[in-house]
């Protein structure tokens, strides 16, 4: 892994409840260079995910989500 990493938001159009957030959030943190992901109850519709962007992409973290049938967006790019 690179000395580097960076962050990007993503923003899920549906409620998820726990569990299919839980399930988003361990979908992320397969892909290879992933350092972290983060979400908050309080703010459901947002997850935070740090990575390597020498293993993966901000757009490929994204058809993480949008694979598993939600609607969702990069925020802040």
């Amino acid at each position: 892994m690179s000395q580097s990493t960076a962050d990007v938001t993503i923003h899920i159009d549906e409620t998820l409840d726990h569990s299919r957030l839980t399930g988003v959030a361990g979908s992320l943190r397969e892909v290879k260079g992933v350092v972290s992901v983060t979400s908050h109850e309080d703010k459901p519709h947002l997850m935070v995910i740090v990575y390597d962007p020498e293993q993966t992409t901000s757009s490929a973290l994204l058809e993480v989500v949008t694979g598993q049938g939600y609607h969702a967006e990069l925020i802040g790019l």
